[in-house]
């Protein structure tokens, strides 16, 4: 007689990821973006702060630098201008690999939806399944990967059964019952910790 030496068999998941400031590279992008047009010098690192990008960018209130961000018939918005954030492509395919399921799940205004489908496409990210949503915790899935500050707790209170990820920021602080990730390294140790089921030993 003599035991399996794998005692696990691993499980697909669902994995709800954000876009914006987890996948997308979105102040580095609006930032390169204002310096070009404004001839400043902005970087990344003077975010610290979730509803405070119009004071960085010299505008009055958010909704002006939304209105700048939505673009013109000059330039597309904003959400076309993103770079990726570092391992990001590569652990989306790595999971994907694995058998899980990408499901982007992002707000976007209404009219950086198309915009953002063609960013999407652009940058080959695997999914098969997207939902740009103000109310995320609606969107069924296993686990969860996002930054907002206004959008983790309602995860954690209306899927108490999901693993809950606050990708670390200098704009957001830890959230009761969710888990913090800083890097997609550590969020892909943990997909996989979570997509283990033991099983007992199969005698053969």
């Amino acid at each position: 007689m003599r035991h399996m030496n794998d005692s696990t068999a691993r499980t697909s998941l669902r994995l709800g990821i954000d876009l914006d400031g987890v996948v997308a590279d979105f102040n580095a992008g609006w930032m390169e973006l204002h310096n070009r047009e404004f001839g400043g010098t902005l970087t990344p690192d003077l975010v610290t702060s979730w509803d405070g990008l119009h004071d960085i960018g010299g505008f009055d209130d958010m909704d002006e630098f939304w209105a700048w961000a939505r673009g013109n018939e000059q330039r597309p918005s904003i959400f076309r201008h993103l770079t990726l954030l570092p391992d990001a492509l590569d652990t989306l395919r790595a999971l994907d690999a694995d058998g899980h399921r990408i499901v982007i799940v992002s707000t976007k205004p209404d009219w950086a939806i198309h915009e953002t489908l063609h960013w999407l496409a652009d940058n080959a990210i695997p999914t098969r399944e997207v939902h740009l949503t103000f109310t995320k915790h609606e969107v069924d899935c296993d686990v969860f990967l996002d930054d907002a500050p206004i959008v983790l707790p309602g995860l954690v209170e209306h899927r108490p059964n999901a693993l809950v990820c606050r990708f670390v920021r200098p704009w957001n602080r830890p959230v009761d019952g969710a888990v913090d990730v800083s890097s997609w390294a550590e969020f892909h140790a943990l997909v996989t910790e979570r997509s283990r089921v033991r099983r007992p030993d199969v005698a053969r």
